[in-house]
C-alpha cells in the first residue's frame, strides 16, 4: 500500500450548522452518527482539528448523536483576529455552542468529550458544566498551584510555545508534511494513518491555489499555549455542576507534550490514566478510549 493512501475515511456530516460566537467569528458544527442516541458534543487539542480524531469518535457512531466541531481558527472555521484567539474567548464559544445546538437539533443532556487544549477551556466556562450531564476530559493541560510544579510547568509551556512559532507554515504538498509528523515523538505511539490524517485536516489548500498552508497559523497555536500556564493553576473542580472523569496520559512515561498531571487526590473528580499511553491518547489507544466513553456514560445512566 502507498503510504500516503488514506486509511481512515472521514464521514460526511448528517448535518451542518454555523453558529455565530461573536461579530468577526463563525464556527460550524457538523452532526454525525445517531440521532435518537445520547448527545456527544466533541472537539479538539490546540493547533489540531476534530476530523484528526476520527479513529475515536468513529467507533461511537452507531450509538451517538455526536456533535463535532473545530476551535475558532481551527479545521473547517475561517481564520479571525489574533487578539480574540485567547483562553476566555474560546470557553465562551464552547457555551454558545451547546446553546446552539440545544437550539437547533433539539434539548437532550449532552456529555462534552474534550481533548488538552479544548478540556482545559471546558474548565474555564462561565457556565461550570451547567448545561452538561457530565464532561469527559482527555489529558487536560493542568498543574497544581505549588511553586515547583508551576515553574516547570510553566518552562515547559514556553519551550513548546516557542516550538510552535518554529513551524513551518506553508508545505509544497500534503506528503510533506506527512514526512515531518513521522519523526515528531508526539506521534511516535499513533495508530497507523494517523501522519496522513494530520495533513489533511490541519492543511489547507494557500489561497494562491499553490501549496498548502496551515489552517490554524503558528503563531495563534503558540498564543494558546502562552496562556496555558496562566490559567493551568486556576481550576476549582468543586465549583462544577456536573459530573466529571479526567483521562489523563500514563504519568510514568516521559512527557512528550506538557507535564501530565495526576489529579488521584482531588475528590471531585473522577481520574483516570490510560497505561502506556502519551498525550495523544485517542490517536493513540481509540478502542480503550470508546470504552471508557461507554463507561462514563453508562455511569450516568445515559446508555
Amino acid at each position: 500500500m502507498n503510504p500516503f493512501d488514506p486509511v481512515w475515511q472521514i464521514p460526511e456530516p448528517l448535518s451542518t450548522l454555523d453558529v455565530r460566537v461573536d461579530d468577526d467569528t463563525v464556527v460550524k458544527l457538523r452532526r454525525h452518527g445517531n440521532p435518537d442516541g445520547p448527545r456527544l458534543l466533541l472537539t479538539h487539542g490546540n493547533g489540531l482539528a476534530i476530523d484528526l480524531y476520527v479513529p475515536y469518535w468513529s467507533l461511537l457512531t452507531e450509538e451517538f448523536d455526536l456533535i463535532i466541531h473545530d476551535l475558532r481558527n481551527h479545521g473547517w472555521n475561517r481564520v479571525s483576529q489574533l487578539d480574540g484567539h485567547n483562553v476566555p474567548t474560546l470557553a465562551a464559544d464552547q457555551d454558545r455552542i451547546l446553546e446552539a445546538a440545544n437550539s437547533h437539533y433539539g434539548e437532550k443532556p449532552a456529555v462534552g468529550i474534550f481533548h488538552s487544549l479544548a478540556a482545559l477551556i471546558s474548565l474555564m466556562s462561565p457556565a461550570k458544566g451547567s448545561g452538561y450531564a457530565g464532561l469527559l476530559l482527555f489529558d487536560p493541560p493542568l498543574c497544581k498551584p505549588t511553586r515547583t510544579s508551576y515553574e516547570d510547568f510553566d518552562a515547559s509551556a514556553s519551550r513548546t510555545a516557542a516550538a510552535a512559532r518554529r513551524r513551518t507554515e506553508r508545505f509544497t504538498s500534503m506528503e510533506q508534511l506527512i514526512e515531518v509528523v513521522s519523526f515528531v515523538p508526539l506521534f511516535a505511539r499513533v495508530v497507523p494513518g494517523v501522519f496522513e490524517l494530520v495533513a489533511r485536516t490541519t492543511l489547507r489548500r494557500h489561497g494562491s491555489g499553490e501549496g498548502y498552508e496551515l489552517r490554524c497559523p503558528k503563531e495563534y497555536e503558540a498564543q494558546m499555549i502562552d496562556y496555558a500556564s496562566a490559567f493551568a493553576v486556576g481550576i476549582n473542580f468543586d465549583a462544577f455542576r456536573c459530573p466529571i472523569k479526567v483521562v489523563g496520559a500514563d504519568p510514568m512515561l516521559p512527557f512528550s507534550f506538557l507535564p501530565t498531571l495526576d489529579l488521584s487526590d482531588v475528590l471531585s473528580v473522577d481520574y483516570d490514566f490510560l497505561p502506556d499511553a502519551t498525550h495523544f491518547l485517542q490517536l493513540e489507544q481509540p478502542q480503550e478510549c470508546a470504552a471508557l466513553t461507554r463507561e462514563f456514560l453508562g455511569m450516568l445512566q445515559l446508555i
